[in-house]
This record gives C-alpha cells, structure tokens and sequence, in this order.
C-alpha cells in the first residue's frame, strides 16, 4: 500500500494485503465486526445491503478459509463503494483498528485516548500512541488550549480536580504530517468516599459513586438531584420520574426550577455505557404547598410526610457461584456466562455483588460464611448456584467441583442450612435462584434435619419442577443455560420479585426447545410487595467492618508503568472479570529509537494457581479465554487470564519480562526482567482456601441424618439419556474448557441452518479513531456540550459528511 489511499478508489482495487488485514479485523470482533457494518451500510440507500446479503456474508464462515468480511466488501465494491466512503463507515462503527488498515502508513494512531469519568483526587491518564516513518511528536490540548509541558504520549494529571474536567486532544506530528486523535470528555466527581466503598480501577466496569437522595420541597423552590458513576467509557445519563424518561434530561445534574405539585413523584436515573446498564435508587420527591390550611406546616408534619411509604432495603448482597470444572465428574460449560450476566444485572440494582467460579468443598463453605457476614436485621440476601446438584426430602444440595463420585451430602452443601443462617440475621428478603438438577440421589441415604423458622421473606427459584433435569441449550459458544436466557430479561423490572419470575415461568413454558421438559418452579412465603429494585436505606445495624471487608475483596491492583534500564516503558494493568478471576495486560508505551522490536510478558506465577503457560500473553483477550469481557479491556496487548483467586496462599508475586532486539546487535534478544508484588487481589484477601475457618455453614450441613426412602439417579457412569440435560456435559466440552474457550462458529451455523438451533441440548448431569474535522488547523475543532455523548457527536459528524457526500 502507498503512504496514500485515494478515497475515490473502489474498494475492489484496494491491494490484497490490505484486504486481508481488514477482513482478519472485522471478522474477529463480536461488537464491532462485519455484521455491525452490514447493519451501517444497509442503512445506506446508495448501497443498500439487505438480509439475504448478510446471511450470504454468513454462510461463508462454512467454508475453508472463508470470510463474511471478505464477502460484504466484495458486494459493496460491486455496488460502487469507495474506500472514502468505507472509512466513514469504518468512522461511524466505532473500529479504529480497522480503520488504520485503510490508512497511510507514514504516520498512525494506534491507541487513541478514551473518555473517563473519575472522581476529584485521583489520578487522569489520558493515552495516545502513534507510529510513523520519523520520530513522533506529540501535544495535548484542553479545548482549543494547549496543555503546558504535555508532549508525552501519555497525559497524566494526578491529582485531578473539578477544574480539569472538559474536552482533551492530542496532536501528533511527524516530519511534515500531523494528525489530531479523536476527543476525549474528561468528567470529574467531586465525592466523599464512604467505608465499604473503593473506585481503585478506571477500567471495566462501571461503578455508582452518587447516589440521588430524597427531597421534600416547597411549590416554587428549585429541585437540584444529583446522580454519577465513574470508568471508561464515560457514562450516559436519562433520568426516569414514575417510571417515565423525561425529556432532555441526560446529564448528571437534574435541575427543575420552580417546581409545581405535578413534579411530585419516584425519581431514579438510568446510567449506561457502550456495554453496560445500571439504576440509581428511586427516591422520593414530595412537593408541598407554601402554606397548608391550618397555615405553615410545622416540623412534626413535615417528618410525618417525609417517612417513606415504599418498601426498602438496608442492603443488598448477592453470592453467584458457578461450578464448571469438576475433578471427578462431566465438565460444564453455561454456569459461567450466567453467572458473569447476574453478576452485572444485580450490580445495577445496587447489589453487593461476589462471583465465584469452580470452588471446592471448603472454598463454597468459606464462600457462604463470608457472604452471611454481610448480612444484618434487614438486607436484602440473594444467592445464586449454578453447577451440578440434586434434591432429597426436599432439601437441595450443591455439589462443590471436589466433590468424590458418587457423592452424597456430607460432600455437598445444603441450600436449606444457608437459609436456616440468614433466618437467624432478620434479613428482610431471603432470595434463592437454583440452576440445577432436583433429581433424588440413590448414593445419599440420609436427610439432614433442618427446622426452618415461620418467616414470610423466603422465594425460591427453581430452574426445574421436583425430580427434574434443567436444560441449557447446545452451543459451540457461549451460551445461558434456559433459566437464566429469559431470567434475565426480566430482573431490571421494577415489580414484586415473585412477579417477575411468573412471568419468567410463563416465558419458559412458551421456549418449544424445553417444553414439557422443563417448567420453573416458584416457592414463596413472600407476604410483602418487595422487588429486587427496592431502595436502600441503611439502618443503624451496619457492619462497617464488614463492608470494607467487602471492599477489599473486590479492589483491583493500581495500574502501573514500569521502566526499564534500556529506556522501554510499559503499562502493566489489571481487570476483573469475576470476584476470582484477574486479567493481567501489558503495553508498550514507549520503546527507544534504535529497538527494532520490543515485547512485555508475564510469567512465574505462584502453583496455587495453575495456569497454564500456553494460555498466558496471549495477543487477543479470546485466546486467552477472555471472552465476557474482551469489549471492556484496551487494545494492542498481551493479555494473561488468572483464575481460582480464592486458592491462593501469599501475595501474588510474578515477573514481567521484557524482550527487545536492537538495529545494531543482528537481531539477537535481549532481555530484563521486574519482579511485581501486587498483594492479594480481589477474593485472595479472604483466604477461602483455608479450611472450614468458623463452620458456621459446616454446622447446618452437617446435623444428625435420618433414612431416606427417595431414590435418586446415579451419578455413576451408568446414567445416561438420549438428551442432553442442564447442568450440563456439552458436546466436545474437552476443548472448550474454562481455560480454553475457542469458539466454533461453524457448528453454530450449521445448527442454525440445519435446523432449529434449539434442537441439541447439553446435559445437566444430576451426578455430582476517530481525526479530529480540524482538517490542516493546528486546533481542532470542539464538540459544542461537554455533557453530551462523544460517540454520538462522532455520529453526527460522519453522518454530515456522509450527506454531503450524496
């Protein structure tokens, strides 16, 4: 390719490399791929691609070599499209890789600074790195301002304050050629950070750091609400007043001058990002008249008015665990994506939140008395299990991923013991969701003898009736189980929580893949309306202690920039993707002139982990089986997924090697080695691994048994259907371990337009860039509000273009 592409070139002239190189891009990126462009340029009159052209693109995944990619450009070329107007497309679509694929090569910005929110006093790092054919340089601008000594790739203002919020640029030069970066909005919150509270990352997830807080005012008076999050991307804000978006409402800060009565109501604000979702609590907002009949009202009115008439919450808490990898018994595959999907959805609903995967005996013991140390007079307790388990006189079991075969209960946990422990801490609401098999066990020939108390707060969810299988469907991806594809779409909506899951029920028995096979079964001693959306409103029964225990087991490690005696930099940072499994990657932010080649990877790591070196410093998050949350985590890196969190024993100490190759030492390798000591990460601070620290959970368990006269599948290899059931041995699952998730789209496909792509279902086993349109300018232009969404200005900037190319 030449240092220019004429944009008036069609895209059927575009040089093969080139071609090859886009199609690898887009055909490997789930969000921002072939199909999402499909979508863009179908919109597009002039070259209107239509369904039957997308499942052709499709349908070449089944072939050798075949590319969807490859196809849609080659019918958008037939139809006259020009590679300017597939970098508008490129531009729209949000894909800066693969836009510097069509770019010239003298100069490109590889890693373009992203939008953040963050709170007053940490610290702003803003990044921009390009390559070109000479030296880069780089300078950073502040609206139309220049940012005094910023000429380094990375902007770092630490610590950041209310003053440093706005719009940030880069430009880069090289020799003659300059290019500016696309915009970064900077939103600062100026927050007291109470106990139990930690914003340490700015990376992955969103998190609320303000909450809006009840008012009672005058008719005339101002009503000011106040609502933020911090992370990257930055959030978007809709506030909600009774259930209803109101309009023009999309910042922060909601400011209604001169209030009437008809302002009076519930009011909560949707908060969202590129790929995520959350609420803040509904608060209520009382308008009163100026003067009452009987004149001002006097203070004992006005606290009589201001008591809330909704339910509410002291807490939240919710234990997730998913067991996959067991030791002794069929492998499984759903429980992960369910539980990393509830994991998210009851973070918006305000939840404490800790997900598990694949604990042993002792770990999900520890687990739960961890989780019943959150728990006081009353919070809101759910708890979620996904693996395999079974059911006996009408207690169910969950079979940990030690478990021996066949198992029996000593070796299990029983659902109806942690009950019998929330019961004893007055919660308010006792949740359990069981994505499980309820068939008897003919190897356990004992009942535990539990006396549950008469309390009218419990609500059982079963993913299946009595003596049933559970169902998920078969899929070469990754895939919910039945339970937890139509739970939810449900679980945001602000209704009773036995509500919700009839309706779940109702969508479950409409699913003709598991009908008759497999129906939800709710038991409910639920008396009140209480929903999963109630507010939270501490009570004087707070656990601080506890809370910042919480806390602690969910801080990540700070990111860091390390650098090395030969004058390499690189950036060593951290995500979570559950409560136990950490995310390592590694960047290269500087790299000395006369280095023709430099490279950062991780390596020895502790062997209570076990990982696998095959599966370490991998160039994609996918091949290191990253996959939930590869869209979250930066670009044009070496990643590491660490996971079981909770079996380690002393801090995390591993090596971050560096490789170089220098012009002048004929390309042989060179390299320097740091040692990092990032402590106990997220669930390590809790030390499951130890065993039975307080048996409170053990206790319970473990009580005096009594005969039992309900037989039971085995779980030994003589048990075996024509269907496959839930929880669940996929087809070829040897290769698509937790630690080894390669996805295979053909089969995928081919279920698809075989047949319904239902029809095979898996087996529960019942056994245990965006350049600035400054164009020459050396200042860019600048988006006119700085509250607005800079994807959406970037829209409607291409958008324009893309009109006036017409």
């Amino acid at each position: 390719m030449s240092d220019s592409l004429d944009r008036s070139t069609k895209i059927n002239s575009v040089m093969e490399p080139v071609v090859k190189k886009l199609c690898e891009v887009l055909d490997k990126s789930s969000t921002r791929g072939w199909r999402k462009l499909g979508e863009i340029v179908g919109n597009d009159r002039r070259f209107k691609v239509s369904s039957n052209d997308m499942e052709m693109c499709s349908l070449k995944v089944l072939e050798v070599e075949g590319s969807p990619s490859r196809m849609l450009l080659r019918l958008m070329g037939e139809r006259g499209c020009t590679t300017g107007h597939l970098m508008d497309y490129l531009q729209t679509l949000g894909n800066s890789e693969a836009l510097q694929c069509l770019k010239p090569s003298g100069l490109q910005i590889l890693i373009q600074p992203q939008s953040v929110a963050l709170m007053s006093g940490h610290n702003l790092c803003l990044s921009c790195h390009a390559v070109g054919k000479s030296p880069v340089q780089y300078q950073w601008f502040k609206s139309k301002e220049e940012v005094p000594n910023s000429f380094s790739p990375d902007l770092v203002i630490s610590p950041v304050h209310l003053k440093d919020a706005g719009f940030y640029i880069c430009r880069v030069n090289c020799g003659d050629t300059f290019e500016f970066s696309q915009w970064a909005q900077v939103d600062v919150l100026n927050v007291i950070t109470s106990y139990g509270q930690c914003y340490q990352s700015l990376e992955g997830r969103l998190k609320l750091v303000i909450q809006p807080q009840p008012q009672q005012i005058n008719v005339g008076e101002t009503l000011q609400l106040e609502c933020g999050a911090v992370g990257r991307p930055i959030p978007r804000y809709q506030w909600h007043r009774n259930g209803v978006p109101i309009p023009n409402t999309t910042k922060r800060k909601l400011v209604i001058p001169h209030v009437m009565r008809d302002h009076q109501g519930r009011y909560r604000c949707e908060i969202s990002s590129s790929t995520e979702r959350m609420w803040t609590n509904e608060v209520d907002i009382v308008i009163d008249d100026v003067y009452a009949i009987g004149g001002v009202l006097d203070s004992s009115e006005l606290a009589l008015n201001s008591i809330p008439e909704h339910l509410y919450a002291t807490d939240k808490v919710a234990l997730l665990i998913g067991n996959l990898s067991y030791q002794n018994h069929p492998q499984l595959k759903a429980p992960m994506v369910d539980v990393y999907d509830l994991s998210n959805l009851l973070q918006q609903l305000n939840f404490k939140v800790v997900s598990l995967l694949d604990l042993t005996e002792s770990e999900m013991r520890n687990a739960v008395d961890e989780f019943l140390l959150l728990l006081h007079k009353g919070v809101y307790g759910l708890l979620y299990y996904a693996g395999h388990g079974y059911e006996n006189y009408g207690n169910s079991f969950m079979v940990p991923v030690n478990a021996p075969n066949p198992y029996r209960s000593a070796n299990c946990l029983c659902v109806q013991s942690i009950l019998k422990l929330m019961q004893e801490k007055e919660t308010g609401l006792n949740v359990f969701l069981l994505d499980m098999c309820r068939k008897r066990n003919i190897h356990d020939d004992s009942a535990p003898n539990i006396v549950l108390r008469v309390t009218a707060n419990i609500v059982f969810g079963y993913a299946t009736c009595q003596d049933a299988e559970a169902f998920e469907l078969s899929s070469s991806g990754f895939t919910n189980g039945v339970f937890v594809k139509f739970l939810k779409k449900r679980l945001l909506v602000d209704e009773k929580i036995t509500v919700v899951l009839d309706k779940v029920a109702e969508d479950m028995g409409q699913f003709d893949a598991t009908k008759g096979k497999q129906a939800l079964e709710i038991r409910s001693s639920l008396s009140e309306k209480r929903a999963l959306t109630d507010p939270i409103l501490p009570g004087d029964s707070v656990d601080l202690a506890h809370s910042r225990q919480w806390a602690k087991a969910h801080e990540l490690p700070e990111a860091m920039c390390l650098t090395f005696d030969c004058g390499a930099q690189i950036k060593l940072g951290f995500a979570a993707e559950f409560s136990n499994v950490l995310v390592i990657y590694t960047h290269i932010i500087k790299k000395p002139v006369d280095m023709s080649f430099c490279q950062a990877h991780v390596t020895d790591f502790s062997q209570d982990l076990d990982v696998d070196p095959k599966e370490m410093n991998r160039e994609t998050p996918e091949e290191t089986g990253i996959y939930l949350l590869s869209s979250s985590l930066p670009q044009h890196c070496l990643y590491t997924r660490i996971s079981s969190l909770q079996k380690l024993r002393d801090e995390l100490v591993f090596t971050v090697c560096l490789q170089g190759t220098f012009r002048a030492m004929d390309d042989d390798p060179v390299h320097w080695t740091k040692s990092i000591n990032i402590g106990k990460p997220l669930i390590a601070r809790l030390d499951l691994h130890q065993a039975m620290r307080r048996n409170s959970c053990l206790q319970t368990c473990m009580m005096p048994h009594s005969p039992s006269h309900s037989p039971c599948h085995s779980p030994g290899p003589e048990h075996h259907h024509h269907l496959h059931h839930r929880l669940h041995q996929a087809q070829d699952y040897n290769r698509l371990s937790p630690q080894h998730h390669y996805l295979d789209i053909c089969e995928r496909l081919q279920g698809a337009v075989g047949g319904s792509y239902y029809e095979n279902l898996s087996q529960c086993h019942c056994e245990p860039t965006y350049d600035s349109p400054g164009g020459l300018s050396s200042s860019p232009s600048i988006p006119i509000e700085a509250s607005d969404d800079i994807n959406e200005l970037q829209t409607v900037f291409i958008n324009s273009l893309q009109l006036q190319q017409q």
